[in-house]
């Protein structure tokens, strides 16, 4: 399996298909994931790509797996990505 691009690899790779600099493609990086950050409580949706949103998860029982014995997790807020049907299509291939 391939290893994952790095976030130097990206920046080159926009770079060279943009005509911009690296250090600009880096910075265009740093401010998406800014924008991404501040705004994921309202949902942040790249095109094409998916969406960031915050999810409320009720409180639950659960299980210590070492003991056996039963604990109640309480409710939190946790963000979740939402991968977009382009992006499923263009990589598993539309059905």
């Amino acid at each position: 399996m391939a290893k994952a691009l790095s976030k130097s690899q990206i920046a080159a790779e926009l770079a060279e298909r943009s005509g911009l600099k690296k250090k600009q493609a880096s910075e265009i990086l740093e401010i998406i994931a800014d924008l991404a950050y501040k705004n994921a409580k309202n949902s942040f949706t790249l095109p094409g790509i998916g969406k960031l949103v915050l999810v409320n998860r009720k409180a639950r029982q659960g299980r210590n797996p070492a003991t056996g014995e039963t604990i109640q997790i309480p409710a939190k807020k946790v963000v979740k990505f939402r991968v977009a049907k382009a992006c499923k299509d263009a990589i598993l291939g539309a059905k």
